[in-house]
């Protein structure tokens, strides 16, 4: 879990004072007071959340859309392929996808979620709170005159994930059963207007809501009065996206990685693996085509000994092969669990590595990623 330090003053979402009235233990994370915690506790929230649904709030995040004033998807589509490596020009209206803003030398300055809105011409954006800034000076200086970003600052956002997310939010807004796993639509929750994807950084089935400053706390209050529902925070974030083998962007991706090294390749479709047009294209598909240097795999060490962020990886001769990106303990599979990169002779599951903690090497094995089973729904 990465947090930024400034001396500018600590920003708080519209849910700040409701988040203290639940007792949560507030802490600064991208430039803003948000909650590491609830009384019940990292591992419980973390539990809760893969057994029933827990809520979130992730209004940190930034939250933007692109335009073009002649209302035609290609025209906005076209723009942000420039700048990203998925096919956004195929995407349907409703649809989702998950990609990378990319260097001139293909290493990863963002990732993010876009969107096609049901009005031709609107791309809707999520961005990484700790990014948000640069993101949007970046988009700002690629765009075609034709295409206007406009940030969506009177929005916050919340997450429900979790196997009772659906039947929480069905009975708030019947529709939501209907959707499937990385769709968008507008949606009535409780009489209040929102625009709901289904989807999550948690591997469990959810959704991320977003709605207006003014109506999220109502929200927000609503939806914890279902007794299958709890706050959670930053903590149980973290260790439920490390099981579920998610990247955490400044830790597990940067700008020294690139998207096929980072194990991310089925974010780029098939026509811009072909086509390119997009920043570091020529790095990308000659990785594609020839393997990277290095690969971004799951660590299972041996014991309860968590191996940390910065951990060496050594092979079986001893020899330093990669580094730990991110690692903890994982509640639902009761150890401890990492990923990070190493050379990609050594990127094979089942190979035996060590780990240098506290100065002791200790034994581990690479396995498969997500350490807990995805639990989306594809109907």
């Amino acid at each position: 879990m990465a947090s930024t330090s400034s001396d500018a003053p600590l920003k708080r979402t519209p849910l700040y004072d409701l988040h203290v009235s639940l007792g949560a233990k507030m802490v600064p994370f991208a430039g803003y007071e948000m909650p590491v915690q609830y009384p019940l506790g990292v591992l419980k929230e973390h539990l809760w959340t893969r057994e029933k649904a827990g809520l979130f709030d992730v209004s940190h995040m930034g939250q933007a859309y692109l335009e073009a004033d002649d209302l035609t998807h290609e025209t906005v589509a076209a723009a942000l392929e420039t700048m990203v490596p998925a096919d956004i020009l195929n995407l349907k209206p409703g649809q989702q996808r998950y990609t990378q803003f990319l260097a001139a030398d293909g290493g990863i300055l963002d990732d993010l979620m876009v969107s096609r809105s049901a009005s031709d011409g609107i791309l809707n954006l999520v961005v990484n709170a700790a990014c948000k800034d640069a993101d949007y000076a970046h988009m700002a200086d690629m765009l075609p005159e034709p295409v206007v970003l406009r940030l969506n600052e009177h929005h916050a956002l919340l997450a429900l994930q979790g196997p009772m997310a659906a039947a929480v939010l069905s009975d708030l807004a019947p529709d939501a059963a209907k959707m499937s796993f990385m769709s968008v639509r507008e949606l009535k929750i409780a009489g209040i207007l929102c625009v709901v994807s289904r989807s999550g950084y948690t591997g469990e089935d959810g959704y991320e809501i977003s709605v207006h400053n003014d109506d999220v706390v109502a929200l927000a209050k609503k939806l914890l009065a279902d007794e299958r529902v709890q706050p959670i925070g930053l903590g149980a974030r973290d260790s439920l996206r490390l099981e579920a083998g998610l990247c955490l962007y400044g830790h597990d991706i940067d700008t020294t990685t690139s998207p096929i090294e980072a194990d991310i390749a089925w974010s780029i479709q098939k026509r811009r693996r072909t086509e390119g047009g997009f920043p570091g294209a020529a790095r990308i598909q000659s990785e594609l085509a020839n393997g990277p240097k290095r690969k971004r795999v799951g660590i299972k060490p041996e014991g309860r000994a968590p191996a940390r962020e910065g951990t060496e990886i050594l092979s079986g001769s001893g020899e330093k092969i990669g580094t730990i990106t991110s690692g903890g303990f994982g509640p639902t599979v009761n150890g401890p669990v990492a990923m990070g990169y190493v050379t990609t002779a050594n990127a094979k599951p089942g190979t035996k590595v060590s780990l240098m903690v506290r100065g002791k090497p200790l034994p581990a094995e690479v396995i498969a990623m997500p350490f807990a089973p995805h639990r989306y729904f594809k109907p």
